[in-house]
């Protein structure tokens, strides 16, 4: 983005904010096209803090007031980890479970199915619901949705009785085949409202209309889990803003990569797990135009983890299982990879003498030793600095001091002592294994889902990821690494190139070869109906929403489905079996030549642009950048390098410079190999060429 822009915005601009686990960032682009960024520590005790603070640190950059920021936004858009932390961290509020007599334990037997199936020993995670709250009720619904036994409201009566003896805060209501015909949950919610005083209840034909017990169950408990936690901060938060000055309304970033405002998205927080990773979406629509590339990886590292995200031919790739902390959870969400490597990953010795580095991290507060705030284990930022690929002093306006003899201490005692090891070889080693945990997670997405990184052009963002991204390029065969000025508000900018997006899915079960296409059609054309009465609630109507028809294959006795787009008009059975076919060969390498195919879903997709906003060019170079100053720095196999250091600010369009170098910008430091060259493109964000594998590319 811009690296010269006038003293202050000019209206009306659009605010992302993006609340993480170390860091907060805000990112303001005015009409120009004009960028600033704001890096706050986050506030995991009240996350709205964080947001008011960072708008606060940029109202204090241009000169102005908090109500003035706000008075003059156009689109505010949030994203946060506070749903994803509230499940990952047991706050979830207290629940109650109605489902179908004989149906109570299927929540808590699950699918008998582990993340590691060569791990027996390792426990599941606490069910959300005990078994005493877990209420059963007569009635029952067929395969066909037809009703065998009437609801009995009796017992609903009687369960409503016991959540409020055991002080229950919310109640998931899942019910035996109400995918396929919701009356018997809405007549119990209906029951249960009139004899229980609390407020949150949720209904798994609204929250997962799916089919698969235990994964409708699992997703509506915590649904309810998260609604009085999620909701009241959302409600909260947003009338804070419009109180000093917003006149939008705050919209959220979605699990899927769209965005959603507060009534839309409170009845279901489920769809917020991947909020804040989620919005990489719309930062990676952003950048493919100056990348001149629509095949993508972006990994973004910040203090707590890496989000690693994979677009092809312009699309990124969706799935439906999130397992969050463990739990199962069926909602649409991009299809990215998490891992527990960020700047704050901390590194030890274990009882076997082996150093291993995360997944726990040091998180906002005490965060890493450098800091001196009572941190006192190494983290990947110390051994950054001990390397001297991180300048020991302020950082984000003032908000960090980077303390060298502290991070030197911390990895002398923690790591360097116990392995009989020198500081500088127990800081690289910490470092070698941290990327090596990149290149897996890279790998994951990737190679795993039949792609070769070497034909993508690697995005590393994040306040941490460009200290990586030559080196992880490099291993994954990429010829070259794309990095933003601004990588450590990746998030954040993404937020301010958000669509609103809908998802509408609706259950139909058959051959495809079978079902009459006139009713598949008629089928599809209801979910459109459905989409567009939603985006119409949002504000868009007629010809700005678009909509998307999918729908979920697979194999005759397969578990998992492939989602394949289908064209408007009336299904071609022959088209989408083709696609089908061409989609399994590139993942699994062979097809099944005529065999049966089921349709199991029916889906639509709704999006609707918020706006085309232009990133300003910054000015051509006019002359050569000077360094601020040449340092040692530590580069794997090459060792020591004199390595020069360039302020951001100094690189214009038009600079090429080869490395070793390291260019300091104000949200992320960008570390450039001895045998790589760095280049300034016409939006004034860096791309480095890799050079030839060999010696030198390793920490």
């Amino acid at each position: 983005m811009s690296v010269a822009r006038a003293a202050q915005p000019s209206p009306p601009w659009r605010i992302g904010v993006d609340v993480g686990g170390t860091f907060t960032d805000l990112a303001l682009a005015d009409v120009s096209g004009s960028l600033w960024v704001a890096k706050v520590p986050s506030v995991p005790a009240d996350p709205s803090r964080g947001v008011l603070a960072a708008l606060e640190r940029l109202a204090d950059e241009v000169g102005g007031s908090v109500d003035g920021l706000l008075g003059g936004c156009g689109l505010f858009v949030h994203g946060s980890t506070v749903a994803t932390n509230t499940l990952l961290e047991g706050k979830g509020a207290r629940v109650g479970l109605l489902t179908t007599r004989g149906f109570r334990d299927a929540l808590e037997i699950r699918r008998g199915l582990r993340e590691d199936q060569w791990d027996h020993r390792a426990p599941y995670p606490p069910v959300l619901v005990p078994r005493y709250l877990r209420q059963g009720v007569g009635g029952r619904l067929d395969r066909d949705g037809a009703e065998l036994e009437p609801l009995d409201t009796a017992d609903v009566t009687a369960a409503a009785a016991t959540f409020a003896e055991e002080g229950v805060e919310a109640v998931a209501v899942a019910l035996f085949n109400s995918f396929l015909d919701p009356v018997h949950e809405e007549a119990a919610e209906a029951a249960l409202r009139s004899a229980w005083p609390g407020e949150w209840v949720t209904r798994s034909s609204l929250v997962a209309p799916i089919m698969g017990e235990y994964e409708r169950t699992s997703t509506t408990v915590v649904n309810a889990a998260l609604l009085p936690r999620i909701v009241p901060y959302l409600e909260a938060l947003e009338a804070e803003l419009q109180a000093r000055g917003l006149e939008r309304p705050v919209l959220l970033v979605q699990s899927n990569g769209g965005a959603a405002s507060v009534p839309q998205v409170g009845p279901r927080p489920v769809n917020l797990l991947l909020s804040g990773p989620a919005a990489a979406v719309g930062a990676l629509n952003l950048y493919r135009s100056w990348a001149g590339t629509d095949e993508l990886i972006s990994m973004e590292i910040g203090g707590t983890s890496c989000d690693v995200l994979l677009m092809s031919g312009g699309t990124v790739a969706t799935k439906d299982d999130l397992l969050i902390g463990g739990y199962h959870v069926q909602v649409p969400a991009i299809d990215i990879h998490t891992i527990g490597a960020g700047g704050g990953t901390i590194a030890g010795v274990d009882r076997g003498g082996l150093l291993f580095v995360g997944p726990r991290g040091a998180g906002a507060e005490p965060g890493p030793a450098c800091y001196r705030r009572g941190g006192t284990e190494p983290t990947v930022t110390d051994a950054q600095l001990v390397l001297g690929r991180l300048r020991p002093g302020s950082y984000a306006g003032g908000a960090l001091h980077l303390d060298l003899d502290a991070a030197r201490d911390a990895v002398a005692t923690r790591v360097a002592g116990p392995l009989g090891l020198s500081v500088q070889d127990a800081a690289a080693g910490i470092i070698s294994v941290v990327e090596q945990n990149l290149l897996h997670a890279v790998e994951y997405i990737s190679i795993e889902r039949g792609l070769s990184p070497a034909r993508f052009t690697f995005v590393a963002a994040g306040g941490a990821g460009p200290m990586h991204g030559a080196t992880v390029g490099r291993m994954l065969g990429c010829g070259r690494v794309y990095v933003p000025r601004q990588a450590g508000a990746f998030c954040a900018i993404g937020m301010l190139h958000a669509e609103v997006r809908q998802d509408v899915l609706g259950f139909l079960l058959g051959s495809l070869d079978e079902l009459d296409a006139g009713e598949v059609t008629t089928r599809l054309v209801t979910l459109e109906d459905q989409a567009r009465a939603t985006m119409a609630a949002e504000g868009f109507t007629g010809g700005v929403v678009r909509l998307e028809r999918e729908v979920d294959l697979r194999y005759t006795g397969q578990l998992w489905s492939i989602k394949v787009a289908v064209g408007p008009g009336s299904l071609d059975a022959a088209a989408v079996r083709a696609a089908f076919e061409a989609e399994y060969q590139r993942l699994f390498g062979h097809i099944q030549p005529g065999g049966t195919i089921l349709l199991t879903n029916l889906r639509v997709v709704a999006r609707a642009a918020t706006g085309h906003l232009e990133p300003a060019r910054p000015p051509v170079a006019a002359s050569p950048p000077s360094p601020v100053e040449t340092r040692k720095v530590w580069h794997g196999a090459d060792g020591w390098l004199d390595t020069a250091a360039y302020e951001g600010q100094a690189l214009r369009p038009g600079h090429e410079l080869a490395g070793p170098l390291v260019v300091e910008e104000a949200t992320t430091t960008v570390l450039v190999g001895p045998a790589d060259r760095l280049a300034v493109d016409a939006a004034g964000n860096f791309v480095i060429t890799l050079g030839a594998l060999g010696g030198g590319h390793g920490a």
